[in-house]
């Protein structure tokens, strides 16, 4: 085994062994001292006080989180989808994780060669470093991948929501301008209370006097609710199906390793693989092994007689007599 492969190997967060487990560890303890060091660094008293502690600390993490890059950028080859010397290479730079690792420190690296940022932006720059946490947390690879999958659907309830903010700023601007200027006394001006009632927020700064304002305020608040939930009716839909996808890829391996009626040891470490790699608890894995044992032992036609396509155990209830 050469050094790059065994590199990549510690660095591969799902591999078994009990290094890659301790360098994920320490990759995950330096992003919550990062975390928690941003934070204490915005505090005047602090940031006086313990400047020069929180300027060692931040080299040293840039300086490891840039030795972390190389290492990824180097050793990703021993990946096939990145098996090009060259090529592979600038493929894998262009991920979103690999990204994300290069700004976890080029913005202070650059700051030292020179380049002029406001302390405070270049300290909320440091804060992308959390976003390397989704490499090794399931829940966050999960939420990233339903967000890429409904993003069309976003764009449209913002889309929606911001058509329905101008609408009730341009409605409140009719009947309480003359009442408040100060407060409506245009369409943008409105649009500040529209928002905040339409996300049921409602901060009370500035709120209708008028009856028909009020009457008003009392549409766009209802209106305010099922907007708000558009967006969490999304991502829960979202989870939903993502979560179901998995399950069923997961069936699917199951099923293969099933074919012979028995999960050799071989099969077994390739079905682990695959829980992790999918982000299954074990309890799922172990409920969908228990159906897909049962469908065998109860002798059932796992695949279509006509397309030879797996059946879902849906599927399966659903089927005519003749297929069982």
């Amino acid at each position: 085994m050469t050094l790059r492969h065994r590199l990549y190997q510690w660095l591969d967060h799902r591999h078994p062994s009990l290094a890659s487990r301790l360098v994920d560890l320490s990759i995950m303890a330096l992003i919550g001292l990062n975390v928690i060091e941003v934070i204490l660094e915005s505090v005047p008293e602090y940031e006086q006080a313990y400047r020069f502690w929180f300027a060692s600390f931040e080299f040293v993490s840039v300086f490891l989180f840039a030795l972390e890059y190389c290492l990824r950028v180097w050793c990703c080859v021993e990946n096939p989808a990145f098996s090009h010397p060259l090529w592979g290479r600038l493929r894998y730079m262009r991920t979103p994780m690999a990204l994300v690792d290069l700004l976890a420190f080029l913005p202070s690296m650059l700051v030292w060669f020179g380049l002029s940022l406001d302390t405070r932006f270049l300290r909320v720059l440091r804060l992308i470093r959390i976003f390397k946490l989704t490499r090794y947390s399931d829940a966050l690879d999960l939420l990233l991948t339903v967000i890429r999958r409904e993003a069309s659907a976003f764009i449209s309830a913002v889309f929606i929501m911001l058509i329905i903010i101008i609408f009730a700023a341009s409605g409140i601007y009719l009947v309480e301008h003359d009442a408040q200027p100060e407060a409506f006394g245009s369409i943008p001006k409105a649009i500040w209370w529209a928002t905040v009632t339409l996300t049921t927020v409602g901060y009370g700064d500035v709120v209708p006097v008028t009856v028909w304002g009020k009457a008003f305020g009392v549409l766009i608040t209802i209106a305010g609710v099922g907007m708000a939930a558009m967006p969490a009716g999304i991502l829960a839909s979202g989870f939903s199906t993502e979560l179901q996808n998995r399950r069923e890829k997961y069936r699917l391996k199951l099923r293969q390793a099933l074919a012979d009626g028995v999960i050799s040891r071989a099969e077994y470490e390739a079905l682990k693989a695959a829980r992790e790699e999918l982000g299954l608890e074990e309890e799922d894995a172990e409920l969908l092994l228990d159906e897909e044992k049962s469908l065998v032992q109860r002798g059932k036609v796992l695949t279509c007689p006509h397309c030879g396509q797996p059946l879902s155990p849906s599927q399966l209830q659903d089927a005519p007599s003749g297929l069982e």
